[in-house]
């Protein structure tokens, strides 16, 4: 699958389409923009797809030679700027996994999230000592304090998502609910978070059952889906490697497809939410 590219945020890549778009509607090739920019073809290719920095001089050049007035210039050269500074998670930068470094574009710019998680509460809905418990085993290679700051940006992108309402679908296997996080506390804690997430309305979640039917998802590592609303941008599929802090991103519609099939045909076999609140009674 392919990786998200460093550097390239959703506000880079709808800047990208917007050049290219205004190329076209000025009927010129990519070989006459490269021209005016004194450039490479490939360089124009590469400013058009944002697989390099949007550079203010190179997209003010290509705007006038795009026939763009004074009034749209001054339009796209501010949304450059505001482009470039840095996203709310520059804070955490340190202590997030390549691959999360541009996704977090991406999911500050999602409409909906479904999740598969097999054997743990998904992230987006576990508490702060839960989530601190899971990164405890399963990244030793951190210090306690850059796990104490993942936990810090967990709780950050959960709170971010919950005002832009982004709607969250998890199905999770009930294997989480009876493996010990941390201690009984934390398990009771995370139970009852999970109670109340169950009856927000922006979050579905279906638990399939230990003794549900195989479904095609079964054995498969974390999935994530990332619909985004931003019409230039596609949608996203992420996959979690075996090995901590990997994972493969892709926005091929082929892939992507492939996985919300996978999604729809084992949330199908799982439980109605309804029944998934009941598994959350004690």
């Amino acid at each position: 699958m392919a990786r998200e590219r460093s550097g390239r945020t959703v506000a880079h890549l709808v800047l990208a389409t917007r050049l290219k778009t205004l190329r076209e509607a000025a009927g010129m090739t990519r070989g006459e923009a490269a021209d005016a920019l004194g450039a490479h073809t490939a360089t124009v290719r590469r400013i058009e797809l944002a697989e390099t920095s949007l550079d203010e001089g190179q997209v003010h050049t290509l705007l006038k030679a795009y026939g763009a007035g004074f009034a749209e210039i001054e339009e796209v050269l501010g949304q450059l700027a505001r482009a470039n500074l840095p996203g709310w998670w520059h804070p955490w930068r340190s202590v997030m996994d390549s691959w999360q470094l541009d996704l977090m574009s991406v999911e500050s710019a999602t409409s909906i999230i479904r999740v598969w998680e097999p054997a743990l509460v998904p992230a987006l809905l576990r508490t702060p000592a839960y989530a601190r418990a899971v990164d405890d085993v399963r990244r030793p290679d951190l210090s306690p304090e850059a796990r104490d700051q993942r936990t810090d940006l967990l709780m950050e992108r959960q709170r971010r998502l919950r005002d832009r309402k982004t709607r969250l679908w998890a199905l999770m296997s009930a294997a989480a609910l009876n493996t010990t996080v941390g201690d009984a506390e934390v398990m009771n804690d995370q139970r009852l978070a999970l109670r109340a997430a169950a009856e927000r309305s922006d979050v579905a979640l279906q638990i399939h059952p230990l003794n549900g039917p195989l479904h095609v998802m079964t054995g498969m590592p974390t999935v994530t889906l990332y619909r985004v609303d931003v019409p230039e941008i596609p949608d996203h599929a992420v996959r979690e490697g075996t090995l901590p802090g990997t994972a493969d991103v892709s926005n091929s519609l082929h892939t992507v497809t492939a996985y919300h099939m996978l999604l729809d045909h084992a949330c199908v076999i799982a439980p109605h939410p309804d029944k998934s609140k009941e598994a959350l009674t004690p």
